[in-house]
């Protein structure tokens, strides 16, 4: 099965980072003429990391295959430009060697599914305003009729197996919904790229990630190019082409919510009077009334769909 292939890699997950992360440097990024003949390889020879991070060729095999755990943190600021690691990638390599180098007896148990009454509240008072609260691994724990509306084809599902991922790669609506379907589910999986580096044995987390790598080919070819971030861009104005109100821009927030781990709530907003303010209203009077703000326990568990 997919799932198993990419679980039987080797390595640990420092060193699969590392191999991911040179496939997507050309010798010419970093200053090197390319040689006569076609490499074996994609991206950086690990001789050609190991020179440019300045160590041993034997001391960067190591690493990549897991006989060596923890680097100096020179020594992973020195990949981290040999590589050519932005922010966020820079800091996953960090907590990853931190990570490496202690001993984990069990993974903690997955953030509590249920959504808070006041964050319910919040959600009702946002009207019209599609908002929603997800968890870390973007399961859609609660909602406001808007937010339904406007993922739509997401109602089509239960309650259960609403999830943001699930849905972009998996729903047939998903890709006509987006206007920028691609740039989506590359920042969709490196998100949850991050959280395996720092909790990659959680069982939420394994349980998506191996069910998309079962049933998607892109998820499964964007999840082994391992891109991390941990500052979603989703900031910014989002455009949908939705069966109901036509093409609307949408200016997003999300935020953490506080005494919720893991919890997030996200919020797109519109200046009254606009015809995009018109299209959240249209939104949230034509929402199924028996879909708003459902509750969530901690014994909810996504069905396959």
């Amino acid at each position: 099965m997919a799932a198993q292939r990419h679980n039987e890699s080797g390595g640990t997950e420092l060193g699969r980072f590392l191999r991911a992360r040179r496939t997507q440097v050309t010798p010419a990024e970093v200053g090197f003429t390319p040689g006569a003949g076609v490499r074996r390889t994609p991206g950086l020879r690990r001789e050609e990391v190991a020179a440019l991070a300045g160590v041993s060729i034997d001391y960067y095999t190591r690493l990549e295959r897991g006989k060596e755990t923890r680097p100096s943190l020179a020594v992973v600021d020195a990949l981290g430009r040999a590589l050519k690691l932005d922010t966020d990638e820079l800091d996953h390599l960090r907590d990853l060697v931190i990570r490496a180098a202690r001993h984990v007896p069990e993974p903690p148990p997955a953030p509590s599914r249920a959504v808070s009454p006041q964050a319910k509240i919040l959600l009702e008072n946002l009207r019209p305003s599609p908002a929603y609260v997800t968890s870390r691994t973007l399961d859609l724990l609660a909602h406001n009729p808007g937010a339904l509306a406007l993922y739509a084809g997401i109602e089509d599902w239960p309650a259960k197996q609403r999830n943001l991922a699930r849905f972009l790669f998996l729903h047939p609506a998903a890709r006509d919904l987006y206007a920028d379907w691609d740039t989506q589910i590359a920042g969709c999986v490196a998100r949850l790229r991050a959280l395996a580096g720092t909790d990659p044995d959680a069982p939420d987390l394994a349980n998506l990630v191996g069910e998309l790598l079962l049933k998607s080919p892109d998820f499964g070819r964007l999840w082994d190019r391992y891109e991390v971030t941990r500052r979603p861009h989703a900031q910014k104005p989002k455009t949908f082409h939705h069966p109901l109100v036509g093409e609307i821009t949408l200016n997003f927030q999300g935020m953490q919510l506080e005494g919720s781990p893991g919890h997030r709530l996200g919020v797109y907003v519109t200046t009254p009077g606009t015809p995009e303010h018109d299209a959240m209203v249209l939104l949230d009077m034509t929402a199924p009334r028996a879909a708003q703000i459902p509750a969530a326990t901690d014994r909810q568990s996504p069905r396959q769909p």
